[in-house]
C-alpha cells in the first residue's frame, strides 16, 4: 500500500503571522554524491555579494534578518543566543570564513539563502515519518540534534517542522535534526523557504524558481513547487 504524506503549516501559525508564505520544493530522483566546482563558485560569490552589501556591525538591521528576529522574540526565542540560519550565515560569511561544502543539495540552498537572506532548509523524505507540519510545539516531542546523541526537546509553543515522530527542525529554521538531515545518499526532500515579510511573495517565487532550477542544473533532480499561505495551507508531497 503506498501512503500519502502532506506538508501543511497549522491555521494557528497563520493566525500569528497571517503575512507568512513559505515555498516548498518537492525534489525526486537527486543525485547528491558528486562535489561540483560550479556549485563552490557559486557559493564563493554569493558569500561575496554579503561582503560588499553588508558588515558585522548593521547586519541585524537588514530588513530580513530584522523581521526573522522579531518572529524568533514573538515565540519566547532568543534570536542572538539562538540565530536563524540565514543569520548565523551572514555571521560566519562575515567574520571572513567560507562555507564548507556539505553536499550538493545545502550547498545549493545555502547559496539562495544568502542570495535573499532568508531562510531555507530540507529534509530526507524517505527519513520522514507521517506528514510533515509547521507548527507551534506542544513540548513533549523528542528531538536530536543533527550530530548529536543526547535529546534536546523544544519548549511549549516553540515554532518547529515536526513529522510524526517527533521534531525534525527547531526555532524554524534554527536547528536541524539528525534523523532526516540531507546525506549523500538522499534521493528524495522536501526543501523550504521561509517567507516574512517584507520578503515579498513575489520574491520568494523567485528564490523558490531558482533553488528548483540548480536542482535540476547540478542534481538532476525532478522538482514540483508551491507556495503556502493562508489560504493554501497544505501540499502533497508524495
Amino acid at each position: 500500500m503506498v501512503y500519502t504524506m502532506e506538508f501543511s503549516v497549522a491555521l494557528d501559525v497563520f493566525e500569528q503571522y497571517p503575512d507568512l508564505a513559505i515555498g516548498v520544493i518537492i525534489a525526486t530522483g537527486i543525485e547528491n554524491t558528486a562535489a561540483n566546482p560550479e556549485i563552490a563558485e557559486c557559493l564563493r560569490r554569493a558569500e561575496e555579494q554579503v561582503r560588499t552589501t553588508l558588515d558585522a556591525e548593521n547586519s541585524r538591521e537588514h530588513p530580513h534578518i530584522a523581521a526573522l528576529q522579531a518572529v524568533h522574540r514573538s515565540f519566547g526565542s532568543n534570536p542572538n543566543k539562538f540565530p536563524p540560519s540565514a543569520q548565523a550565515l551572514v555571521k560566519r560569511v562575515l567574520k571572513g570564513g567560507a562555507l564548507p561544502s556539505i553536499n550538493p543539495l545545502v550547498d545549493i540552498y545555502n547559496i539562495i539563502s544568502l542570495r535573499y537572506i532568508v531562510c531555507a532548509g530540507a529534509e530526507d523524505i524517505d527519513a520522514c515519518e507521517g506528514d510533515i507540519r509547521l507548527a507551534f510545539a506542544e513540548g513533549t516531542e523528542s528531538f536530536l540534534p543533527l550530530g548529536e546523541n543526547i535529546e534536546d526537546p523544544p519548549t511549549k509553543g516553540e515554532l518547529v517542522y515536526k513529522d510524526d515522530k517527533g521534531v525534525i527542525c527547531r526555532k524554524l529554521n534554527w536547528r536541524e535534526g539528525d534523523r532526516t538531515k540531507i546525506t549523500d545518499s538522499t534521493k528524495q526532500a522536501v526543501v523550504v523557504i521561509e517567507g516574512f515579510a517584507p520578503f515579498s511573495q513575489e520574491d520568494l517565487r523567485k528564490a523558490t524558481d531558482e533553488l528548483a532550477g540548480m536542482l535540476l542544473q547540478f542534481c538532476h533532480a525532478e522538482t514540483r513547487q508551491e507556495i503556502l499561505t493562508g489560504e493554501h495551507t497544505s501540499c502533497t508531497v508524495r
